[in-house]
């Protein structure tokens, strides 16, 4: 818990856990990222306005749902957050559950960006909604509308909110953080003739 009066977004959050540094350039030195530059990220801005008008109810069926609604807007006062859910699904068993789409294919592995996305899409439903949430879905639209299940523990929430109390700490300190450990990421980066 922080005393902190900002609110992030969870594009923050991923932000972060691609390179902390992202946050510290575009959040206290207020440098732009220019991502209308970048085809996977205009990609993924498409898939998700096609998705609202082509949405497969099959995909619902076999996962139990008995109630969904599509693009949410939800925040956490508690927690410093908010964002916009692709979809809130209510399930058979009384729990509730967020569901992503990626344009991107699923290969055996689901990165922690994807993960803690939908961890804090978990907290924030928890908290809006008052329902258990135990599971989100990511829909990865390149491998054929593969749907993954990621079961949530109480670590899980932990770290998430571990998280975002550290970009928190990073605006509000102006706290410059190390650059991120995989240097492959620093190749394509915006930030690359800034950043040393």
């Amino acid at each position: 818990m922080t005393d902190s009066e900002t609110i992030i977004t969870i594009s923050d959050v991923l932000e972060y856990l691609f390179c902390p540094r992202f946050i510290y350039y575009m959040h206290c030195l207020d440098i732009p990222q220019h991502q209308e530059l970048r085809f996977k990220v205009m990609k993924g801005r498409e898939v998700h306005e096609k998705k609202l008008i082509t949405n497969p109810e099959y995909l619902r069926k076999k996962l139990g749902v008995v109630k969904k609604e599509m693009n949410v807007f939800v925040a956490s006062k508690q927690h410093h957050i908010k964002g916009i859910i692709d979809e809130v699904l209510i399930l058979d068993d009384g729990t509730a559950a967020p569901f992503e789409y990626k344009y991107a294919e699923f290969k055996d592995t689901v990165f922690q960006t994807y993960k803690y996305q939908l961890v804090l899409h978990a907290i924030m439903i928890r908290e809006n909604y008052h329902l258990d949430v135990n599971r989100g879905f990511i829909c990865f639209t390149r491998s054929n509308n593969h749907v993954e299940t990621l079961e949530f523990t109480k670590n899980d929430f932990e770290r998430g909110i571990e998280i975002v109390n550290e970009v928190l700490e990073i605006i509000d300190k102006g706290f410059y953080p190390t650059k991120s450990k995989y240097k492959t990421k620093c190749i394509d980066c915006c930030y690359g003739t800034i950043c040393t």
